[in-house]
C-alpha cells in the first residue's frame, strides 16, 4: 500500500502537528504499508524525518499553507499527481486555516478523494457539535453562530463523504450517526505517542514544576493556573515552579507575551515557548504534575496520552470531552471546577501534598495509555484500509458497525 498522508508536520505550529508525527512515525512500520506520500505545510525547516527504526520510504510533498485559499487545489494536485493507493486525512475544523473560508474548503478534500474513487480514511479529531464558538475563539455573535453551525453541517457532510470517518470519543460516534444517518463513522482511540519504559515515578530535586501544555489563549487559559499556585504558595511552605509550556493559539496571537507582562511580578513562572518534539520527553519527565488549565474542550486530548505515557498525575476540569476520555480509557486525575481559582488550588494541592496519591495518578495513567499504543492504533487503521480495498474491488458500500463487530470477533 502506497499510503498518502495528509497533515501539519514538524517543524510546523499548525494543529495536530504533533499527532502527524506520530502517525508517520508508527504508519511507517506497518508491513502492509510499502510508501508514504506526507502531504504536508511548508516550513522554513526541514521535516523531522529522523526516525531510530528503519521503515518504509517517505516522499515529502510540502504544498499547503495555512490560511491559503488555494489549498484544496494544491493538495488535490499532490494526491493526483503521486497516485496513492489509499489516503488519510489528519483533521479538525481549523486545520487548514483559522480564517472561514480557507478551513472551510480544506474539509471539501476528503469528497474529492471520494470522487476519485482513491480509498479513504479521515481522522476527524473534533466534531462542530461539541465546539463552543465562543471560547474556541470563532465568534461569539449568537446569529452568526447559527450561520457557521449551518456551514459545519455541509462540511461535515463533506469529510462523511470519506469511506470511513474515524472518531475518537464515543459520544462523536453516536452524534454523527444519530444526526447524520451515517453508516461510516467508526470509533479508533486516540492512541499514545509513546510508551516509554517504566517511569520512576520520583521527582527529581529542587522545585516541584507544575505544567501546562499546548497553544493557549482560546478555551486555554494560564491566568488560573498562575493564581492558583500563588494561592498555594500562600498558605504552604512548597517550592513550586510553574511551567507554561508551549505557543499561542492561531486565533489569540500575543495572548502568552501578555500574560508574561501580566505576571512579570510571580516568582518561577518559565514560559518555554514552542517545544520541539525531541524536548517532550524531558518537559513532561521533569514535572510533579500537568495541569489542564481549559474552560471547554474541543475534542481528545494528546496531552492527557502524553501525560499517561510518561507517568505523571494530572488536575483536570470534570467537563466535557476530558471527561468523557477519563471514563472511557481508565485514565484517573484529581477534578476541579473550571471557573474556581480555590477549586484548582484545591486539587494541586491535592497532588503535591500528597505523594502516595500523586504516585497513585500517575500509576494509573500510565496504565491507560499503555492500552492504547499508537502501534496498535496505526494497525486499526491498516484493517479498515484493507476492508476498504477489498469493498472497492467489489464494488459495495463499507458499513462500518458490520466491520466492527468482524473485527472485534
Amino acid at each position: 500500500m502506497r499510503l498518502a498522508i495528509v497533515t501539519a508536520y514538524p517543524p510546523s505550529k499548525v494543529t495536530l502537528t504533533e499527532y502527524g508525527y506520530h502517525l508517520v512515525k508508527h504508519f511507517r512500520l506497518q508491513k502492509e504499508v510499502t510508501e508514504i506520500i506526507l502531504i504536508t505545510d511548508k516550513t522554513e525547516g526541514d521535516k523531522d524525518l529522523n526516525f531510530k527504526e528503519d521503515g518504509c520510504k517517505i516522499i515529502v510533498k510540502e504544498c499547503w499553507n495555512f490560511n491559503d485559499y488555494k489549498n484544496i487545489f494544491k493538495i488535490n494536485r499532490a494526491i493526483s499527481q503521486t497516485k496513492p493507493d489509499a489516503v488519510l486525512f489528519n483533521l479538525q475544523f481549523l486545520k487548514f486555516g483559522d480564517k472561514k473560508i480557507p478551513a472551510a474548503l480544506g474539509l471539501m478534500l476528503p469528497l474529492m478523494c471520494k470522487l476519485k474513487g482513491i480509498p479513504t480514511i479521515s481522522l476527524l479529531h473534533n466534531i462542530l457539535e461539541q465546539v463552543d464558538l465562543d471560547n474556541a475563539g470563532i465568534t461569539s455573535n449568537k446569529v452568526l453562530q447559527k450561520v457557521y453551525n449551518g456551514i459545519g453541517n455541509v462540511l461535515t457532510r463533506c469529510v462523511l463523504a470519506s469511506d470511513v470517518v474515524a472518531v475518537t470519543i464515543s459520544k462523536y460516534q453516536t452524534i454523527l450517526e444519530n444526526k447524520f444517518q451515517s453508516r461510516n463513522v467508526a470509533l479508533i482511540p486516540h492512541g499514545s505517542f509513546e510508551t516509554p519504559p517504566t517511569p520512576d515515578y520520583s521527582l527529581p530535586a529542587g522545585p516541584k514544576k507544575v505544567m501546562a501544555f499546548g497553544k493557549f489563549g482560546t478555551y486555554k487559559k494560564v491566568e488560573i493556573m498562575i493564581e492558583a499556585i500563588e494561592l498555594i504558595r500562600q498558605r504552604t511552605n512548597e517550592d513550586i515552579e510553574i511551567v507554561i509550556a508551549g505557543t499561542d493559539s492561531p486565533n489569540t496571537p500575543g495572548y502568552l507575551e501578555s500574560m508574561k507582562k501580566k505576571y512579570a511580578h510571580v516568582n518561577q513562572l518559565v514560559f518555554t515557548g514552542y517545544v520541539a518534539e525531541e524536548d517532550v520527553p524531558v518537559l513532561f519527565g521533569d514535572s510533579a504534575l500537568v495541569v489542564f488549565p481549559y474552560t471547554s474542550t474541543t475534542g481528545s486530548s494528546g496531552v492527557l496520552n502524553q501525560a499517561g505515557s510518561y507517568g505523571k498525575a494530572v488536575a483536570l476540569p470534570d467537563l466535557g470531552d476530558l471527561s468523557i476520555l477519563v471514563k472511557e480509557e481508565g485514565y484517573k486525575g484529581e477534578f476541579f471546577d473550571p471557573e474556581s481559582t480555590a477549586s484548582l488550588a484545591d486539587a494541586i494541592e491535592s497532588i503535591l501534598l500528597h505523594d502516595s496519591y500523586r504516585t497513585y495518578l500517575a500509576k494509573a495513567n500510565y496504565r491507560a495509555a499503555c492500552s492504547f499504543p499508537m502501534e496498535d492504533i496505526t494497525k486499526m487503521y491498516i484493517e479498515y484500509f484493507k476492508v476498504l480495498q477489498v469493498a472497492k474491488t467489489k464494488g459495495f458500500t463499507l458499513d462500518v458497525p458490520m466491520v466492527e463487530k468482524e473485527l472485534m470477533a
